[in-house]
């Protein structure tokens, strides 16, 4: 007998499979690990078999992402899956340290990109310059935000986007009101 996944779990295993490629890790790396099996893990990422809240601890561990991602999404109707992310539906990302609250606007990870609602808190900044094997391309949508890439700095307002290719960047909001920014980011990282 095949076990049912509940309705809330259904995207875990491929965002699961979506993060472990996007870290370059096989099934049988992963699963070293985490030390499980390789059959276990493929079950988890096929929705055959639900981990325990323990296993997504420290399978969130592993991938360096918040445990909260690994949770699952907020009910939706079963039309609504897969297509759309209610505003009050959006899964929390990132690591959520330095001011920076990152929600998901993409309905999972099974994409080629991921896109990311950031508010990034006032007078905020990221503790280290990040470098990622990713091309991203943001788009500021309130309040203002200081961007590093490859050393050199750029001022940015609403209705300003800005492109990363893999350079090394930091953000900064030395300013006294939130900044959002609309941020796509190819592969997904979270």
């Amino acid at each position: 007998m095949q076990h049912v996944v509940p309705d809330h779990l259904r995207t875990l295993g491929a965002d699961l499979r979506a993060l472990r490629k996007a870290r370059r890790l096989t099934l049988i790396d992963l699963a070293a690990q985490l030390g499980r099996s390789v059959g276990w893990l493929s079950q988890v990422e096929r929705d055959l078999s639900e981990p325990s809240v323990t296993d997504l601890r420290q399978i969130a561990a592993t991938l360096e992402v918040p445990v909260s991602m690994l949770f699952g999404q907020a009910r939706s109707p079963a039309e609504e899956t897969g297509y759309i992310v209610r505003k009050g539906a959006r899964r929390s990302i990132g690591p959520g340290a330095a001011g920076l609250v990152e929600e998901l606007l993409s309905p999972d990870l099974t994409d080629d990109f991921e896109v990311v609602h950031s508010t990034f808190a006032p007078r905020s900044e990221i503790g280290e310059t990040v470098t990622r094997p990713t091309q991203e391309l943001g788009y500021i949508v309130s309040g203002k935000l200081d961007l590093d890439i490859a050393g050199r700095r750029f001022a940015l307002s609403p209705g300003d986007s800005f492109r990363i290719r893999g350079e090394p960047f930091r953000w900064i909001n030395p300013y006294d009101a939130p900044a959002v920014a609309i941020w796509v980011i190819a592969p997904p990282v979270y």
